[in-house]
């Protein structure tokens, strides 16, 4: 531990606040494009087509859990290593990371094209192929696309270990904005298909992530640029031994909230996913807002905790209890004028029922109460409580929602699910954070 200085965590709250308002800012924008994306998209394809490439686009957000928790290792351990002003290891940790990054995303890669032709995907994806004739053509360019993209995604992990996430923020922002403009684009020629919505939103983050890399380490911090020189084995090990625990909770999170999108279209019809999509963008809003907020705290609390001010720590959980009792009343509002929202933003195509507007809050609402403990805690680096409850959780949903399904035939006792799921590790978060805090944590709390 460092010695605490009190002129350290006025640096750090200045910093965390300067990076909530310019997210806010960025978030802001981000959420326009998504608003603005959604109508365009679904005019461009149709409801049928659309909830295709929503499914698609929810199975390629796997490849992102593919680091083996290296990027969330990747932000813990430099933000250590600048709080002791150690450039020289973090230059060696950020190396090796893009080293093992790279061995990892290859095989998988050509595992994941190979998997595509192998496997039925018409019937994986429930998918009409007299509607979409080039379903395996359009996966195929979409892996490529994405799994070029991941390694340089790195790059937004750096930011946040740097504790400045409104650049990684930004970078997503930046990706999204390009999609937007070469969608409509797409809807203004009339060039409609699947595979050139596939082409516009996997390539737009690719060019962002390939613009950002020499900005980022030849001119903004060359001396923390990757070298392969300084690929250290030892290093990687070091990562990722808390790697490896947030890369279990990133795969058993993909099972809990990616997903759903294929188990919709699967247990129902592709077109299901359009209400759901849409009920999920609309109140994910508040989500956004609230990761936006969280999203500093992570590596601040490392660094308040590597310096031992537990204060600090307990300063910044008030405020986001304030946070979210707003968050609450916001959420009552959403849905008391969703039928309207609706009815502008989506026009009378989709029909989103009231009850999926409520469900979807109230799973949105467990996801933000959660969160509110959880990004300290990853911040501290004690996730073993986290791990039990989010595999538990993955491996109780799909069989649970499956049986809710073909009992109820409907969409409604499917979001039920995801609700109960998460609930006990909802609660195991608050506990968990108050016995570290208040130094009582002990056995598997204090793991």
């Amino acid at each position: 531990m460092i010695k605490m200085d009190s002129t350290d965590g006025k640096r750090r709250s200045s910093l965390l606040q300067k990076n909530i308002l310019a997210s806010f800012l960025i978030k802001g924008w981000s959420a326009v494009i998504v608003f603005l994306l959604t109508p365009v998209t679904l005019k461009c394809l149709g409801d049928y087509t659309n909830g295709v490439w929503l499914t698609i686009s929810s199975v390629m957000l796997w490849i992102d859990n593919l680091d083996i928790g290296l990027g969330n290792g990747l932000r813990n351990r430099l933000a250590i290593y600048m709080a002791h002003d150690d450039r020289e290891h973090a230059r060696s940790l950020i190396s090796s990371t893009f080293a093992m990054l790279t061995y990892i995303i290859i095989p998988a890669m050509l595992i994941l094209i190979a998997l595509v032709w192998i496997c039925n995907t018409y019937s994986l994806f429930n998918v009409d192929s007299d509607i979409i004739n080039n379903l395996d053509t359009v996966l195929t360019v979409t892996v490529i696309m994405v799994c070029s993209t991941f390694i340089f995604k790195l790059t937004g992990n750096f930011y946040m270990g740097m504790q400045l996430p409104a650049v990684s923020n930004m970078l997503v922002a930046a990706g999204q904005t390009l999609a937007y403009i070469g969608t409509l684009i797409l809807y203004r020629s009339g060039s409609h298909s699947l595979m050139h919505i596939a082409l516009v939103n996997t390539v737009a983050p690719l060019i962002t992530y390939l613009i950002a890399y020499p900005v980022t380490f030849c001119f903004k911090y060359p001396e923390l640029r990757p070298s392969v020189k300084l690929v250290n084995i030892k290093e990687a090990k070091e990562v990722m031994s808390v790697g490896v625990q947030f890369f279990a909770i990133q795969i058993s999170s993909v099972v809990l909230f990616m997903t759903s999108n294929l188990l919709i279209s699967k247990l129902f019809d592709p077109s299901m996913v359009t209400p759901y999509g849409i009920a999920y963008r609309y109140f994910s809003i508040l989500l956004v807002a609230f990761t936006v907020i969280c999203m500093p705290f992570w590596n601040a609390t490392t660094d308040a905790y590597e310096r031992n001010d537990m204060e600090w720590i307990r300063r910044a959980t008030r405020k986001l209890r304030i946070l979210t009792i707003a968050i609450f009343i916001g959420m009552i509002v959403m849905i008391a004028v969703s039928p309207f929202v609706y009815s502008i933003w989506i026009g009378p195509d989709v029909n989103v029922d009231i009850r999926l507007s409520i469900g979807m809050a109230v799973y949105i609402f467990i996801l933000i109460y959660s969160m509110r403990y959880s990004y300290f805690i990853n911040g501290i680096g004690k996730l073993r409580i986290q791990l039990v409850f989010t595999v538990s959780a993955a491996v109780v949903f799909i069989p649970a929602a499956y049986a809710a399904v073909r009992w109820s035939h409907d969409l409604i006792w499917f979001i039920a699910v995801m609700c109960l799921v998460n609930l006990p590790g909802m609660i195991a978060n608050r506990i968990q954070f108050y016995r570290l805090i208040n130094g009582k944590a002990k056995g598997i709390w204090n793991k």
